[in-house]
């Protein structure tokens, strides 16, 4: 059962025109101290003041102290599911929260996950937690 040339050649045709070369870039650091709501994290050399961070266990956090050599970042959720060595991803989204008529009588958590068990959020947008507020005269 010998292969032709022809054969190996269309074979590997196929397998390289099906490859994916698309590559995911994720900037990603590690706990180094975590207590009383506040982590520590070495390696988020790319992080945004008040960006979302995603910590393992279902586990977000808001990088707010940005140093030279580490990030202090508040826990939103509990801070035990979270220890010293673990990974922490960088999201590249500023903390935003749901809002709109869609959250009329819905029970959200602190980022805006439902937790009343109807399903998820339906046609909501999403506002910055901070902003600046309205000057004197577009006050109503």
């Amino acid at each position: 059962m010998a292969i032709s040339p022809a054969e190996i050649t269309t074979i590997l045709k196929s397998q390289i025109a099906g490859f994916d070369t698309g590559v995911e870039v994720e900037t990603v650091g590690t706990v180094l101290q975590v207590g009383d709501g506040v982590a520590r994290i070495h390696g988020l050399k790319d992080v945004q003041a008040s960006e979302m961070l995603e910590f393992p266990n279902d586990v977000y956090g808001i990088a707010l102290n940005l140093e030279e050599d580490n990030v202090g970042a508040v826990l939103l959720g509990d801070d035990t599911k979270v220890k010293e060595g673990d990974t922490v991803k960088c999201t590249g989204r500023i903390i935003s929260v749901p809002v709109g008529d869609a959250l009329v009588g819905r029970v959200v958590d602190a980022i805006g996950r439902p937790v009343d068990g109807k399903g998820p959020l339906a046609d909501v947008e999403y506002a910055a937690v901070e902003k600046g507020a309205p000057n004197v005269i577009e006050r109503q």
